[in-house]
């Protein structure tokens, strides 16, 4: 039976909670379903800083180079010296945030199933900004064929996956920034030609911005650039409900990290009122993609306990057991000894 490495990262703010209630789930999927984890706590964020004087120590990193996956909790104000590290390091080229609605949890449609595929290396993310003078700043922003083309194709082969819909909606903005995102445009294009069941459109980014409200239930895959994707995915979750449901998985050819898309809530750590559903959600995805890159006799298991685990998870709405982010009386530790409870495996 293979036993799979998961380096825990447990983060900061309501990150700790999650991470334990992660660790709940985890915990009771290796004593109950005959898949086995082995996890390994990785520090990393504002208190590693504290502690190491380096947001993502060098020990911490190690252990995520030797795991087979990193789940990752919420991490604070040097996220980015800690996930932006970890995307370049790992090639994860691809950020996946799904966006869909629950029962018994407010959206502005029922119905809404869909996913952002976002560019995850390059734009204005790289950080290449220049001074000039005391009063003004240069931004570069980076868009290569090579990157635009590994997510475009990713994004029709998620359509694929996905089943009924089949469809790919390219968000840019070509008609302001001419060079990068027309070469972008072009190249989703031309992916588009070799999928010939999925229907592709395009939007700039503004009107996809306003269609997510106005229709959001029409919308498949939405394919774009790392900044767009970073705000539109946001916009998404809050159509279905708040950040509280929203999972995310930095996916590349052999290593991933999934994680719940939200921050490090400050203003509610410690007070035992996060929302851990988005960490059981990441954990799903985080099964599926390795069943996707085992292909062996546990594919199979590792995708019906990531659909259990769903399951469970609508069963609870329907119940009206929810956090109180969501409408509901539950605390942190309430809702994930509910979910375990409910949990079939």
């Amino acid at each position: 039976m293979t036993r799979y490495s998961i380096s825990l990262v447990n983060g900061d703010g309501i990150g700790p909670d999650l991470a334990n209630s992660g660790r709940m789930l985890l915990d009771t999927i290796t004593d109950y379903s005959g898949i086995k984890f082995d996890i390994v706590d990785v520090e990393a964020g504002d208190n590693a800083l504290i502690k190491y004087s380096k947001a993502l120590p060098d020990f911490s990193f190690d252990s995520i180079k030797k795991s087979d996956v990193c789940l990752k909790a919420p991490v604070g104000e040097h996220a980015a010296d800690v996930i932006l590290v970890l995307r370049r390091h790992f090639e994860l080229y691809a950020n996946i945030r799904p966006a869909k609605s629950y029962p018994n949890v407010k959206s502005l449609h029922p119905s809404v199933d869909l996913v952002v595929v976002r560019e995850n290396t390059e734009d204005i993310y790289l950080g290449w900004e220049f001074p000039i003078g005391n009063d003004a700043v240069i931004g570069l922003r980076l868009t290569t064929a090579e990157a635009s083309r590994k997510i475009a194709q990713y994004a029709f082969e998620e359509a694929m996956r996905r089943g009924d819909k089949k469809s790919v909606v390219c968000v840019h903005k070509s008609n302001v920034m001419r060079v990068g995102d027309t070469m972008f445009s072009g190249i989703s294009k031309e992916i588009a030609r070799k999928f010939p069941d999925v229907e592709f459109s395009e939007s700039y980014v503004d009107a996809c911005a306003m269609n997510l409200i106005r229709n959001p239930e029409k919308y498949d895959v939405l394919l774009t650039t790392n900044l767009f994707g970073d705000i539109l995915s946001d916009e998404a979750a809050q159509v279905v409900g708040g950040l509280g449901l929203a999972p995310a998985g930095n996916i590349g050819k052999t290593f991933a990290i999934f994680e719940p898309v939200h921050g490090a809530a400050f203003d509610i750590a410690n007070k035992n009122i996060a929302n851990p559903s988005s960490m059981f959600l990441s954990i799903k995805m985080m099964l599926e993609w390795l069943a996707s890159r085992n292909k062996n006799n546990e594919e199979t298991k590792l995708i019906e306990v990531g659909t259990k685990i769903e399951n469970t998870l609508v069963g609870l709405l329907r119940e009206n057991l929810k956090t109180i982010d969501i409408g509901g009386n539950l605390h942190t530790d309430e809702f994930t000894k509910n979910f375990i409870s409910k949990l079939i495996l």
